[in-house]
C-alpha cells in the first residue's frame, strides 16, 4: 500500500498573490510554479499573470515580452508603451513592431536600432505599396523576403544580382561559421556547393517563390558547373575524410572548397573593387591548411607526451592501471 500522499497543486490566485508581495517569501517558488503551469491556465488567469510581470523585474519582464507575442491583447498596450519609452528593451520592441499602430512606429522608427528591427518594421510597412523600402537597411536575404511577404515584384536582373550577392558574401565569410543544408542533393553527392549554403538556398527560394524562374534556372545551371569545378579541383581531391577529427571538420573543409571555386566561378560584376583575386583566395586557403596540420601535430605530440608521462610516473610496484 502507497501511504506517501501526491504534492497538491496551490491555487493559482495565491501563486500570484505571494509573487506579487515582495515580503511574503514565497516570490521564487511561486515565479516558477507560475511560469511552469501558465500555458494551461485560463486566460483571465494568464491576463493577471502577464500584467504582474511586466510590473516586475528586468528579468520577469523579459519573459513576459516573449509571451506576449502569443498572447497578445490591446489592454497591454500602455503599459507596453510605458515600458519601452522608459527602458527601450530589446525583447520589449518585438511586440511595439508587430502590434502597435503603424502611425507609431513610423514616429519611433529612428528609435529601433537591433539590426533586424527594420526588417520586422518593414514586414508591416511594405504592406502599403505607396511605402519605399530602404534597401540599405536590409540583409540582401532580408530584401527578397519582404519583398515576396509584401506581395511586391522583382526584375530579373535584380534578382540574379542578390542573389549572386549572397554568393560573393558568403565567399568571404568563416566556413566555421557557415550553415548547411540540403546536402548529398547534386550529381556528386560529396560535394558541398553554393547552394547549400543556408544563406543561399533561402536566397534561391525567394527568387523562385517571387516567381523569377528564369533568374532560377541561370543560378542552378552556374551552380552545377561550380560543383564540376569543385569536384575536379586538387583542393577537393586533397580532403580526407579519415583525417578530419569530426563531421564538423569533414563539412568546413569541404565548405571552404566551395567557397575558393564559388568566388572563382562567379562574374567580376558581382564582385567588389575590394574582394581579393581568386590566386589570393587560394594562397589564403592552403596558408589555413598548412596551420590546421601544424596544430594537428603539435596537439598530438602534446597529448602523447602527457601519455608517456603519465606512464612513466607509475612505477611497477604500484599496482595494476586505474583504466
Amino acid at each position: 500500500m502507497r501511504n506517501k500522499q501526491g504534492k497538491r497543486n496551490t491555487p493559482i490566485a495565491t501563486l500570484i498573490k505571494n509573487y506579487i508581495n515582495k515580503k511574503s517569501g514565497k516570490v521564487s517558488e511561486s515565479r516558477e510554479e507560475i511560469k511552469w503551469r501558465f500555458n494551461a491556465l485560463d486566460w483571465k488567469d494568464q491576463k493577471k499573470i502577464l500584467t504582474a510581470f511586466l510590473d516586475s523585474c528586468a528579468s520577469d519582464r523579459e519573459w513576459a515580452y516573449g509571451k506576449l507575442l502569443d498572447y497578445w491583447d490591446e489592454s497591454f498596450l500602455p503599459k507596453v508603451k510605458e515600458l519601452w519609452e522608459t527602458n527601450h528593451e530589446y525583447k520589449c520592441s518585438w511586440s511595439v513592431i508587430r502590434f502597435f499602430p503603424l502611425d507609431y512606429i513610423t514616429d519611433h522608427i529612428d528609435e529601433f536600432t537591433d539590426e533586424r528591427d527594420y526588417y520586422f518594421i518593414c514586414l508591416r510597412l511594405a504592406q502599403d505599396d505607396s511605402y519605399a523600402i530602404d534597401r540599405a537597411k536590409l540583409s540582401k536575404v532580408d530584401y527578397l523576403a519582404v519583398l515576396y511577404h509584401s506581395n511586391r515584384s522583382i526584375t530579373g536582373e535584380d534578382a540574379l544580382k542578390t542573389l549572386f550577392g549572397v554568393v560573393r558574401d558568403c565567399c568571404q565569410k568563416d566556413a566555421c561559421l557557415m550553415r548547411l543544408e540540403r546536402l548529398g542533393r547534386g550529381k556528386y553527392p560529396s560535394v558541398i556547393t553554393p547552394a547549400n549554403f543556408r544563406e543561399v538556398n533561402l536566397a534561391f527560394y525567394y527568387v523562385v517563390q517571387l516567381q523569377q524562374y528564369e533568374a532560377a534556372v541561370m543560378f542552378r545551371d552556374w551552380n552545377e558547373r561550380v560543383e564540376e569545378e569543385i569536384y575536379h579541383s586538387p583542393e577537393f581531391d586533397a580532403i580526407d575524410r579519415n583525417s578530419c577529427y569530426s563531421e564538423y571538420d569533414y563539412d568546413s573543409c569541404r565548405s571552404e572548397v566551395a567557397k575558393l571555386y564559388a568566388f572563382k566561378m562567379l562574374d567580376d560584376k558581382y564582385k567588389l573593387p575590394t574582394d581579393p583575386t581568386f590566386e589570393e583566395m587560394r594562397e589564403t586557403y592552403e596558408k589555413g591548411l598548412e596551420w590546421s596540420r601544424k596544430s594537428r601535430e603539435q596537439s598530438d605530440e602534446a597529448l602523447m607526451a602527457s601519455v608517456s608521462e603519465f606512464l612513466n610516473s607509475i612505477s611497477d610496484d604500484e599496482g595494476p592501471l586505474p583504466f
